[in-house]
């Protein structure tokens, strides 16, 4: 089987969800099985997948695997539904707070009861309180009408313990919070009732993730071909995957530039998301990244023995390749476009700053944005936007909008692609920008921009940080149609590269890699280690 590792599968997703959701639809599409492996937990993590595309039988958390809950039949609990174990329970609705309170025959508050603002008011979580109004359980809801997890506080009201339940009701996990020296609650230990009917100990749960990973590895062994374990977030398996028992052919993925400052290669200081399997990287018979040039550079910088491949995150799909190329005269004159969170790393004031200044000199220059503000530092990077916008007297040219699923609408309705991030690791929305046949304008930024934009042929790169200099190239641009034409057709060439034959062939090239070297990897594993005893 093949695993793609990650914590989790949010509703908000990033670059890496979006990359993994990609690289599965290429898998389906050569009949090529494949999973996702989250480590973290989520009542909302079925919900979330589902809506994603993905199923119930491509999906395997570490919490649902113990909690034997991997297949569970959707229910949806009402705040009737629950048994209070008092005489004359009744409930007052605090719409306000989407909850209700439950109040006993005298009036003693029994629980609060929190649902989710939808049509059924599906119960999400409820506190419980002793007969001295003390807070003493919450009890939180599975999205499938489950309690999966219980957290048991404290007299001084602190989390004590957690214990996460099977659907039927029988513990099986525990963990236990306890202050440290300086006072900060930690996790400081875990307790597993396993599915084998033993019972584990761990300290972390780092130890608990590499006993999870090793039971994957028990349940889809074969000795024919081997698992293959992707780990697409270095955080949550960078250790475990060099400490298998069994063997199997694992892999580091680089999503974002290996070193803090990303134009710098040879950067002391390395992206924390990366530094134990950079510097574990031997103990890896792979490492994945998007773009040639971070291949090169991580080759030279850490000589590696592991396999290097570059395989991009993202895949064109061929129905955008055949569809019919929209000419630029059928465009929106001046309409750029950008698909981006609001968050700091992405630099979008910048972009605007070169907007205002195209729009002295050609006032029908626009640009809408889509994407969620990041919520760092109270919203710092779109209230940067806002400024700038208000520097330029912009408000009727930047429109800043939610994200959209009419991509096809809003970009064959456009001329322009806008990239000024401060590191990438590829750019799934540009890629997707030059199969629309958008121009690209981005800064010189490692990894992806800079080499999914061509410059001078499907649009321009510009020294970094220089947004004069965009703004200059797009002005260029606008000022002559036949280089509008020009690059914009090349766009649509160049998206070729992404193409679902061209990428399929790159991940065949690995799970080739894997398979020729199987044999031997078996041989160099006693038998007992390989059958588990």
């Amino acid at each position: 089987m093949i695993f793609f590792i990650n914590s989790i599968m949010p509703k908000q997703k990033s670059g890496i969800e979006h990359a993994e959701l990609k690289r599965l639809e290429l898998f389906r599409a050569n009949n090529t099985p494949a999973m996702f492996a989250i480590r973290d937990w989520d009542p909302s993590l079925h919900t979330n997948a589902n809506n994603a595309g993905i199923k119930d039988e491509e999906l395997v958390s570490m919490f649902d695997y113990f909690q034997e809950a991997r297949f569970v039949p959707q229910k949806t609990v009402h705040m009737s539904d629950i048994e209070y174990g008092v005489l004359g329970a009744h409930a007052d609705e605090e719409a306000d707070k989407q909850r209700y309170l439950i109040l006993s025959g005298s009036g003693q508050l029994v629980a609060r009861v929190n649902y989710v603002t939808d049509e059924d008011k599906r119960v999400r979580s409820i506190e419980w309180f002793d007969g001295y109004n003390n807070l003493y359980r919450v009890d939180v809801y599975d999205a499938r009408g489950f309690v999966s997890l219980s957290q048991w506080y404290t007299p001084d009201n602190k989390i004590g313990t957690e214990t996460w339940r099977t659907p039927s009701g029988r513990v099986v996990l525990e963990t236990y919070n306890r202050d440290d020296v300086k006072g900060k609650r930690q996790k400081s230990g875990w307790r597993l009732m396993d599915t084998d009917g033993q019972v584990y100990q761990f300290d972390t749960i780092d130890e608990l993730t590499v006993h999870f990973l090793n039971r994957l590895s028990d349940d889809y062994w074969s000795e024919q071909t081997p698992n293959i374990f992707i780990l697409d977030r270095g955080h949550v398996a960078d250790w475990g995957l060099n400490v298998l028992k069994k063997p199997a052919y694992t892999v580091m993925h680089l999503h974002n530039a290996h070193t803090a400052d990303a134009q710098n290669p040879d950067e002391p200081v390395l992206n924390n998301n990366y530094e134990y399997p950079l510097y574990a990287v031997d103990g890896y018979d792979a490492v994945v990244s998007a773009t040639h040039k971070q291949t090169a550079d991580v080759i030279k910088r850490f000589k590696p023995r592991a396999r290097m491949f570059t395989i991009p995150v993202g895949v064109v799909p061929n129905r955008l390749l055949s569809a019919p190329r929209v000419p630029v005269s059928d465009r929106e004159f001046g309409k750029m476009v950008v698909f981006a969170r609001l968050a700091p790393e992405k630099h979008l004031d910048d972009l605007v700053r070169a907007i205002g200044i195209v729009h002295q000199q050609i006032p029908q220059v626009s640009l809408d944005m889509y994407g969620y503000a990041d919520a760092t530092d109270n919203y710092s990077a779109r209230r940067a936007v806002q400024a700038v916008i208000k520097e330029y007297q912009l408000e009727d040219a930047v429109h800043l909008h939610d994200y959209t699923t009419e991509i096809d609408k809003v970009e064959n309705n456009a001329m322009f692609y806008g990239l000024t991030s401060i590191m990438e690791g590829f750019n799934l929305a540009i890629m997707e920008a030059i199969s629309h046949g958008l121009i690209g304008l981005t800064y010189d930024v490692n990894y992806g921009p800079n080499e999914i934009i061509e410059d001078g042929v499907n649009g321009n790169v510009v020294p970094y940080g220089d947004y004069k200099a965009l703004a200059a190239r797009m002005i260029a641009i606008l000022q002559d149609k036949q280089l509008q034409q020009q690059y914009s057709t090349s766009a649509y060439d160049s998206a070729e590269r992404y193409s679902e034959a061209n990428v399929w062939q790159a991940w065949q090239a690995l799970i080739d890699d894997a398979d020729a070297g199987w044999s031997k990897k078996l041989a160099a594993y006693p038998l007992s280690t390989v059958e588990g005893d």
